[in-house]
């Protein structure tokens, strides 16, 4: 075991979390999320009506895991079933296998409680599946959120990371192999939850009207050993539970959250893995499976790399939908089906920035604040990339520059002229403004981004038209020269402008 520092977002106060060494930043954070406060937690593991879930204090997962488990089973034994959870649940979150979702952790779960469970973690080092193990784990769950949440009728147990089992199995995602590993997991996910829902019913009653099976045969080939077997026994065993299951939906494939966190989880429900890369910086571990399936080193990956050529497949949305549609027919809820990209005819392609480009940094300061602006060339001298660097701005201030520099840039390598940008641009007035310093091609800008655009029409597009800035202060609002000037270029008399006139105005009720 392990202390970290965590929180569950930048924003929210550290607590000391206590989890198993191996469990990562990510987890520690997921944890802080999940685990109510110590003082919240009273015999029995009822939470009082209104109390605050989450909090500050320290948060351990043996004691969070213990807070929601126990009530569980402590219901379900007082309802009859012979079925040791407690020890079930426990061995299922050490191993990273499976955890309920934050409702079930924080005592509440009073609408749609879901359980999800980490496909990866079902392969063993031999690298055979644990079929057995995987369908005892949804009976399981359905079980738990059953008595955590015995009124409710709608329960989601759904299944995570699928692209990294599919990897670590040496199967291309895209393929049909794939979609059929995929088929038979939703159908032992449909058929055994459906089977532990019917037999809930028996001891707590509410069983529903006895309905026809409207989900399809599982494949006739599977390439993971005994996975057909086991969707072909799942189905028969819902197929003559005697009684129709208790919920009236029990499987869904979920958006990631705060318990695929916790369990590591890479990839939410069954999309592809878009990025080989983690948030550390290293090989995901969904990569690195693959790489060994394939019998490819990490180092002879890199030299391929090197290469110009890429050991790792990547899939589009074309393969996510195929997938989404394989699974679909075996899950009660799916989210939204993924909708390929049109790109119209004609439209606009990227130019890449050269490696290694041309540019400048160019020093200054506008009203007394150091900002610096670097620009990037292709190669024919014309500007394809902008940062601008701010030198005791907020940090908020600062990411907000910093996204717009990159947005421009983007802008101007999918050909948007920089003209467009400078007209644009130029005279957006908010703070700072004032005098420019370091700079001789502009005298004075009205804001960090009208210096920056009147800095790049002089050097880039050669234009010493624009008219100078005129600085005015913030709460001079109507009084500025340039507001008291007519809106038509016309000589008219000499009056209060219409801005003007209309600061006067006053609002006169009966």
């Amino acid at each position: 075991m392990r202390k970290a520092e965590a929180a569950a977002d930048p924003d929210s106060p550290l607590r000391t979390v206590t989890l198993p060494a191996s469990w990562d930043d990510t987890a520690a954070a997921a944890l802080a999320a999940l685990a109510p406060l110590p003082g919240e937690l009273v015999p029995g593991g009822l939470r009082p009506a209104g109390s605050s879930r989450g909090g500050l204090g320290p948060a351990s997962l043996a004691e969070a895991a213990t807070a929601w488990i126990e009530p569980v089973a402590l219901a379900a034994r007082t309802a009859g079933l012979d079925v040791p959870l407690a020890d079930r649940l426990h061995q299922l979150l050490l191993l990273r296998r499976g955890a309920p979702s934050a409702a079930v952790w924080q005592l509440d779960a009073a609408d749609a409680p879901g359980f999800v469970l980490n496909l990866p973690a079902f392969l063993g080092h031999d690298g055979v599946f644990d079929v057995a193990g995987f369908a005892e784990a949804v009976e399981t769950a359905v079980l738990t959120l059953s008595f955590a949440a015995p009124s409710v009728r709608d329960i989601d147990v759904s299944m995570a990371d699928l692209a990294g089992l599919l990897a670590a199995l040496g199967l291309d995602y895209a393929s049909e192999p794939a979609r059929d590993t995929a088929r038979a997991l939703a159908a032992v996910l449909r058929g055994r939850a459906d089977t532990a829902s019917a037999s809930v019913a028996a001891l707590l009653g509410g069983a529903r009207p006895a309905a026809p099976m409207t989900w399809p045969e599982p494949p006739a080939s599977v390439p993971v050993r005994g996975l057909r077997e086991a969707a072909v026994a799942a189905r028969e065993a819902a197929s003559s539970a005697g009684r129709a299951p208790r919920h009236r939906s029990t499987t869904a494939i979920e958006r990631a959250g705060l318990t695929e966190a916790l369990l590591g989880v890479e990839t939410g429900g069954i999309a592809p893995a878009f990025a080989p890369v983690s948030a550390a910086g290293g090989l995901t571990r969904a990569a690195t499976a693959w790489l060994a399936s394939q019998g490819v080193s990490v180092e002879t990956a890199l030299a391929r790399v090197l290469a110009g050529d890429n050991p790792l497949p990547t899939y589009g949305v074309a393969a996510h939908v195929a997938m989404h549609d394989a699974v679909a027919p075996f899950v009660h809820a799916m989210p939204p089906r993924p909708v390929p990209m049109q790109v119209p005819a004609g439209a606009a392609r990227r130019r890449d920035m050269p490696a290694r480009h041309a540019g400048y940094t160019q020093k200054a300061a506008v009203g007394g604040h150091k900002l610096f602006v670097r620009t990037g060339e292709y190669d024919d001298g014309s500007l394809g990339e902008v940062v601008i660097a701010l030198h005791k701005e907020g940090p908020a201030f600062r990411g907000l520059m910093d996204n717009f520099a990159h947005a421009v840039s983007l802008g101007l390598q999918h050909g948007v002229p920089l003209e467009r940008f400078v007209e644009a641009f130029t005279f957006t007035r908010f703070g700072p403004a004032g005098v420019v310093e370091g700079d001789p091609a502009v005298k004075a800008a009205t804001s960090l981004l009208d210096y920056t655009f009147r800095h790049l029409a002089a050097n880039y597009l050669g234009r010493h038209d624009l008219p100078e800035a005129e600085i005015e202060d913030a709460d001079t609002v109507g009084d500025g020269a340039r507001d008291q000037s007519p809106l038509l270029p016309l000589e008219l008399p000499a009056e209060a402008s219409p801005r003007a006139r209309r600061r006067g105005l006053r609002v006169v009720g009966k």
